[in-house]
This record gives C-alpha cells, structure tokens and sequence, in this order.
C-alpha cells in the first residue's frame, strides 16, 4: 500500500483568484485572455475573447478551443481536489476534440467534470496507490452554439 499524505485543505477560491491563478500558473491562460466565469465544485466555466485567438478565417483557432476546453476541464479536476483538501498535479494524459462549427466569436468552455462513483474511485485511487485517473468533458460554445466537444482523461500524480 502506497502511504502519501493528500491531505492539504485549502479554502474554496472565488473565480477571480481561480483566473489569477491559471495566468500566473499557466502563461497561456493569460496570452489568450482566458476569463473564469463560474468556478466551483461542480462546474467551471471559462471563457476566452475571439481577438487573441483569431486565425486566418477570422474565427477561433482550432488550437485556442481545445486548449480552452483542456484547461476547462484541468480546472474542474485540480480545484475539486483541493477544494477536498487534497493535493497532487494534475496533468493530461489523454484528449480528444470534435470540432461541430467555427467559433466566430468570443468562446466559452464548460465542464461539469465526471459523475461521484468517479471521484469516489479517483480518491480510493489516490490514497492507495498515491496516483490517480479520472475523465471529464468539457463543451465549448460560441455565439450560443456548441462548437466543439472534448474528452479528457487527467491524471494527479503526488508533488
């Protein structure tokens, strides 16, 4: 049996410290101008505007959507467990991105993460063996359509 300590609680952040975070932590987010709309337990919300995420047909560069929707749902996962109390570093393992329209205007990543029989196994997973996996998507719209639709698999690995 793997014996390391998870256990490091940390208050619940707002959606500001959440988006101060990601751009301090993870340079992207701030290149791309990424916005924390809604962030909590259950659901995180992200948003990024069209101007630094443009391409060439002026709609959202393809790359610009699923690093918004990856970071959606990395989001969803690293602030779950910590809102848990506890720790680890999430990182992706395993993604992938259907693209259903161009986004021809500001574009808004959603992840309401995976269901509680999968938190519960991530957890089991974490205290047994010190490492776990768990998968959620993320939907990411523009103009009020779906643009785009993720599937990731994150794993949290001990710091």
């Amino acid at each position: 049996m793997h014996r390391t300590s998870w256990l490091c609680p940390t208050p619940i952040m707002t959606p500001a410290e959440v988006e101060a975070y990601l751009h301090r932590h993870i340079p992207l987010a701030a290149a791309m101008g990424v916005r924390v709309i809604e962030g909590g337990p259950d659901i995180y919300v992200l948003e990024a505007p069209l101007g630094p995420n443009i391409n060439h047909r002026e709609t959202a560069f393809g790359g610009s959507v699923g690093a918004l929707a990856m970071l959606a749902g990395w989001s969803h996962v690293h602030f779950r467990l910590r809102s848990e109390g506890l720790d680890g570093s999430t990182v992706i393992q395993r993604s992938s991105i259907d693209f259903v329209a161009p986004a021809n205007a500001p574009f808004r990543a959603s992840c309401t993460g995976a269901d509680a029989a999968a938190w519960r196994r991530l957890r089991r997973s974490l205290e047994r063996y010190g490492k776990g996996r768990i998968h959620v998507d993320s939907i990411v719209q523009s103009g009020g359509r779906v643009v785009a639709q993720f599937q990731g698999a994150y794993v949290v690995l001990p710091h």
